[in-house]
């Protein structure tokens, strides 16, 4: 458990922050440190004597929140092997809402990884004591903040998870568990229950598993009158081999991050549950492999979605695009929702165009952009929206079903997969495409090698606490 406070007791350990004008007005007290400290962003000077450790901490001139956080979290990264579970005093001129970033980016900076190890910062005997800060506000900071990172480590240890560590039956399990501690409604259907539903295009991308499919339904209901009801759908392919089509096999490994945009959401549905958000949450993770055998889907194979559209497979390797299109049909033919956004690592074009820097996105709703947008440059969790135009349905009309499932141009193809998945939203005049393949899973900090970032969770939280 997180624990804050704003007792003004003398500690052991002590943080101090300072932004450079701060530090100019207060070095005459910390003589002796003007050549090693001068509260520039991420600058750390650690000063110890027999009967404490004091940490002086840069962040710079002029932060905003979101840089606050970074600071933090590279902060407690970088010291969590010297950081000591102890009461540790914070002292700084922030205010509530920075102090906030700040408390939320020294707790999400003590992730660890590999899967199996322990949190440091979680230990018994740790607590943040503030003085610029009430009791009420650190309770409420305290709540907040594990919520953010029991939702946001969640989704990152899946996203992590070896592949042969996240079956089917295990991130089922997980969601089973997760929906009965958290109140959540619960369905689940099979690879045999799914076909007779009519996910056509789901079932195509599982028949070739050894694995049971397992479409899934998680609800949260606010019970609060009048409560928005918010639509996710993730991308949930637990290893994408790329079936028939199969992928080189450089930097094959890197394909057991393919559900980014699930992870995303189970991690702010897990938050938004234990803040209880006033609002309603219908999530649907079409969860599958994406395998090769004498069983998987073929190019050239026409399926039927669940809308009734018909799928001409031309590349088994767009796989996600198939598992969403019978998600968002599924939440839009069986749940009325005001607004409905979906999350996919989906494209290599969106990499190709972005890099890591941001996600690509697509909506039909000015106002949602707009939403979208704001919630993404607070978190810096960053979206540039791409256009939806018809002229890039001729990309994928095909001559023996309604669609191709790609395009046979070599550009493009983040919109050609946006504009097939606006195919299967039925009218619904609120949605938003999120396209994260480039900013789920990259360079961290935490990690040698590629893994989790976390992003999304924040961006949807975000969202939703001022959806209106």
């Amino acid at each position: 458990m997180i624990k804050i406070s704003n007792k003004k007791e003398s500690t052991t350990q002590k943080i101090f922050l300072f932004a450079e004008d701060d530090w100019q007005q207060e070095k005459s007290d910390y003589p002796n440190m003007n050549h090693f400290f001068n509260g520039k962003t991420n600058e750390v000077f650690v000063k110890t004597d027999a009967s404490q450790i004091q940490f002086f901490l840069g962040i710079g001139k002029e932060p905003k929140g979101y840089e606050i956080q970074g600071i933090a979290s590279k902060f407690s990264n970088d010291y969590k092997k010297n950081l000591q579970a102890l009461p540790t005093s914070v002292h700084s001129k922030l205010g509530l809402d920075a102090t906030e970033d700040f408390i939320k980016g020294l707790f999400l900076g003590t992730y660890c990884y590999p899967f199996e190890k322990s949190h440091p910062f979680w230990q018994e005997n740790f607590e943040l004591n503030f003085e610029n800060i009430s009791e009420e506000e650190a309770q409420n900071l305290a709540l907040k903040t594990e919520a953010l990172c029991n939702g946001q480590f969640a989704g990152m240890e899946w996203l992590n998870k070896p592949a042969n560590h996240k079956k089917v039956a295990q991130i089922s399990e997980f969601l089973k568990t997760t929906a009965e501690k958290y109140d959540l409604d619960y369905k689940v259907l099979s690879r045999e229950e799914s076909a007779k539903e009519g996910l056509g295009a789901f079932v195509a991308v599982n028949q070739g598993s050894s694995q049971e499919a397992a479409f899934t339904i998680l609800q949260y209901k606010s019970g609060k009158e009048n409560a928005k009801t918010i639509g996710l759908v993730g991308k949930c392919v637990l290893f994408d081999t790329g079936g028939i089509s199969i992928k080189p096999a450089s930097n094959l490994h890197y394909m057991k991050s393919d559900l980014g945009g699930a992870c995303a959401v189970i991690g702010a549905l897990i938050t938004a549950s234990e803040l209880k958000l006033p609002v309603n949450i219908v999530a649907i993770l079409p969860i599958t492999d994406n395998a090769v055998s004498e069983k998987a889907y073929l190019p050239s194979d026409v399926v039927t979605a669940y809308n009734g559209k018909t799928i001409e497979v031309l590349n088994t390797d767009a796989e996600g695009r198939m598992t969403l299109a019978d998600g968002l049909s599924y939440l839009s033919k069986n749940y009325e929702t005001d607004v409905l956004i979906d999350l996919a690592t989906l494209t290599g074009s969106a990499v190709r165009m972005f890099g890591y820097t941001c996600g690509a996105y697509f909506s039909n709703n000015e106002n949602l952009k707009g939403k979208l947008e704001k919630s993404a440059d607070k978190t810096n969790q960053r979206l540039w929206n791409l256009p939806l135009w018809d002229v890039w349905k001729d990309d994928f009309a095909s001559d023996v079903a309604d669609f191709k499932n790609i395009s046979m141009k070599p550009f493009g193809d983040c919109i050609v997969a946006a504009k097939f998945l606006e195919q299967f939203i039925e009218g619904h005049q609120n949605w938003a495409h999120l396209d994260i393949a480039g900013v789920a899973f990259g360079d961290v900090a935490y990690a040698k090698d590629k893994a989790a970032t976390g992003y999304g969770v924040q961006l949807l939280l975000d969202f939703m606490e001022n959806y209106q």
